[in-house]
C-alpha cells in the first residue's frame, strides 16, 4: 500500500500547480482505495453481505447451490450443486458490475474430497480457458444446510 500510495503521489504531482492542490487530490484518491461498497441481498440468512467491493476488488461470500428460486438445492449430487452455487457466485459477481474474467481467486470448500473431480468438470465450464482464476480446495467436515461444496471468490477490475 506504501509503494501505491507513493506511485499515485508521483503521478498527481506531475499534474498539480501546488502542494494544497496536490494534497487534496491525493487524499482524494486514498478515499477511492479505502472506499467499501456493500452489496446486500434479501437472499442472505445472517450478519454478512453477499460482496464487498474494496478499491478495485470484490471479495464475493461462499456461496452454496440453493436455488433461490425454491430455497432448496437443485439435487442431491455435487454436480447440480456446484453448478448452482457458481450461478449464484456469478449472479453475485453481475450484482456488483463484475464477471467470471475478473475472478483472480476461488475457495472450494467439498464436504467430501471424492467429489473433487465431479466438482472439476462443472466448475471448469464457467471459466474461459485461459482465463482460469487460481483456487483452493479443501474438504470440510459440514457445509450450511448440508451442502456439498461452497465456494468463494476474489474478483479485480481495473478502474
Amino acid at each position: 500500500m506504501k509503494y501505491a500510495a507513493l506511485i499515485v503521489l508521483v503521478l498527481l504531482s506531475l499534474n498539480c500547480k501546488s502542494d494544497q492542490e496536490l494534497r487534496a487530490m491525493f487524499q482524494e484518491e486514498l478515499g477511492k482505495a479505502s472506499a467499501k461498497t456493500y452489496f446486500p441481498s434479501e437472499d442472505v440468512i445472517g450478519p454478512y453481505s453477499p460482496a464487498v467491493k474494496a478499491g478495485s476488488m470484490l471479495f464475493v461470500s461462499g456461496q452454496i447451490g440453493l436455488d433461490p428460486e425454491t430455497g432448496d438445492f437443485p439435487g442431491t449430487d455435487v454436480e447440480s450443486q456446484t453448478k448452482q452455487a457458481l450461478t449464484n457466485l456469478m449472479a453475485v459477481l453481475a450484482r456488483a458490475g463484475y464477471d467470471s474474467s475478473d475472478v483472480v481467486q476461488c475457495t472450494v470448500f467439498l464436504k467430501d474430497m471424492e467429489d473433487f473431480q465431479k466438482m472439476n468438470l462443472i466448475y471448469g465450464g464457467f471459466f474461459a480457458e485461459d482465463k482460469y482464476p487460481t483456487r483452493s480446495t479443501v474438504e470440510v467436515s459440514d457445509l450450511p444446510r448440508k451442502a456439498k461444496v461452497e465456494i468463494a471468490a476474489i474478483a479485480f477490475k481495473s478502474q
